[in-house]
Formats: C-alpha cells, structure tokens, sequence
C-alpha cells in the first residue's frame, strides 16, 4: 500500500497557502453531483487539484476537481469540489491525503457529504440522511487508511471512533433542517470499494447488518479526519431507491440527476448549520 509523508502533506499544505490570504477553518467535501454547492461560496480563490503536486485527481464525471477557497455564512471555509475514489486506483492513504492537508491547514471542523444508495426500504431518492454512525467495511477488510507507520503529529496509533460524526452537529443539523422545512433522514452509511454497484444479495446482506445508505467513499476520510482529532458532520444525499429485489437497474447517469435536487436541500442544511455554530 502506497503511504503518504509527512513532507508531502506539508509541501501541498504551503502550496495553498501560497495562493490565498484565507485562514479556511471548515472543510466541505462535496460528492457525486453536489459539485454545485461551491457556487455559493462568497469571494472564492479557485485551485484545480491538478495544479497541486502528488494530490489525489478523481477522474469520475460529477467531480470537477478543485479546490475552493472563501467564505459561506460569513465562516472560511474550503470545500472539495469531488474527491478521489480507492477504487481509481489510488491507495487508501492517498484518497485521504486531503484530510490530512486539511488538518495541517488548520480545518477544525469536517463536514462530508456523499451519493449514496438507498438500502432502508423506506429511503427514496432525494431524501438526505444524517449520517449517525458507519460500518467501515473497507477497513474490517484491510483497507483502513491509517495502516502503516502512524503518523504521531496527527493523532495516536489507535483511535477510539465510538463518536465518529460529531453529536453537537448533528443537533444543528436536525434544527436546521427543521427550521427550512427539509425532511431528515438518519442512519448507518456503509462503505463498499466499488466500483461495481451493489448486487440485490449484496444489499440484503448489509440492510440485515444494520446499515441504511451505501456508498464507495467517506468513512476513510472520516476516519483521518477523526484520527486527527477533528469534528465531523456527515450527510448523504440518497440518489436512488434500495434495489433488494433486482428488479430496477443502478445507474452514475441517476446518481447525478438526483444530484440536481438534493444540491439545494443540502445547500439550506449546511448553511443553517454554519449560520448556528
């Protein structure tokens, strides 16, 4: 497994700075199709990923690929328009490279947002679930992104992650949520490799482990994050109805178009919350 060094992080951490006078102390990632949500950053300074050395390029169609750097709610923040995915064929430490950039960037606070399918029956699509908790699945498997030598400036070698997503958040996140008329779900997120879509079979299984939403992405960043000691909100846009009988057809093409109506419902969410920190 490819690892990631400290000069590496620290040499793309400089290289930011090198291009905007802001002090960002949220980080945002924006998943597939909710690339949108950047446009409301206010004064932004524009970094396509590809122009920072050694960062992580998603290659994915609803991944634009930059970073944006400016104000929203009057808080500074940086926002990741797309991210890198492992199964592009990057290392789990390489996918969250960022996060660790971030940290040494001195974001306090994550918030992560995703696609995810629906596996609760109940889900439909455009729905937004809070996420509660996950099952890092990758990582029981041997994909966790903190194996290899820790990285003691970070965190220590064994983080507890009884408390991945922050609680304080989430209670901002209802209250908004609430107080703009936006139905929120809550649940388990589940973290597959992908890239293949979830076989019926697959989803019986993992609906009869507990999660509620799947996804090929997220947990690994929220486990860096969470390593380094920062607070997290995690919110997964549902882009398409649990497929437990096999009797529908999952496509990207749907994933992105559930995008355009979860974007403004996302975007009144994690306004209200940064309006209440």
């Amino acid at each position: 497994m490819q690892q990631v060094k400290l000069e590496q992080i620290d040499r793309l951490a400089g290289e930011i700075r090198s291009r905007t006078n802001q002090q960002p102390r949220i980080g945002i990632i924006l998943g597939s199709g909710l690339g949108p949500l950047a446009d409301a950053i206010q004064n932004p300074v524009i970094i396509p990923c590809r122009e920072l050395p050694d960062w992580p390029v998603s290659t994915i169609v609803g991944h634009a690929g930059r970073l944006v750097i400016g104000a929203l709610e009057k808080h500074p923040v940086l926002v990741m328009q797309g991210r890198a995915h492992y199964y592009e064929g990057y290392s789990m430490a390489q996918v969250t490279m960022p996060i660790r950039v971030m940290q040494r960037l001195g974001i306090e606070i994550l918030i992560v947002t995703n696609a995810a399918g629906a596996v609760n029956p109940d889900f439909e699509p455009g729905d937004v679930m809070l996420i509660t908790d996950h099952v890092n699945l990758v990582g029981m498997t041997g994909l966790n992104p903190l194996i290899g030598p820790n990285l003691d400036e970070f965190g220590p070698r064994f983080p507890d992650m009884s408390q991945a997503y922050d609680r304080q958040l989430h209670a901002l996140a209802r209250r908004a949520a609430r107080e703009n008329g936006i139905t929120l779900r809550e649940g388990i997120y589940i973290c597959l490799s992908g890239p293949s879509f979830e076989s019926p079979a697959d989803l019986r299984f993992l609906r009869m482990i507990g999660a509620d939403a799947v996804g090929m992405s997220t947990v690994p960043e929220v486990t860096v994050a969470r390593h380094g000691g920062r607070r997290v909100l995690g919110l997964s846009g549902i882009s398409n109805k649990a497929n437990l009988d096999g009797k529908t057809i999952t496509t990207h093409e749907e994933v992105l178009e559930a995008g355009r109506i979860l974007v403004p419902r996302l975007e009144m969410i994690v306004r209200g919350v940064l309006r209440l920190l």
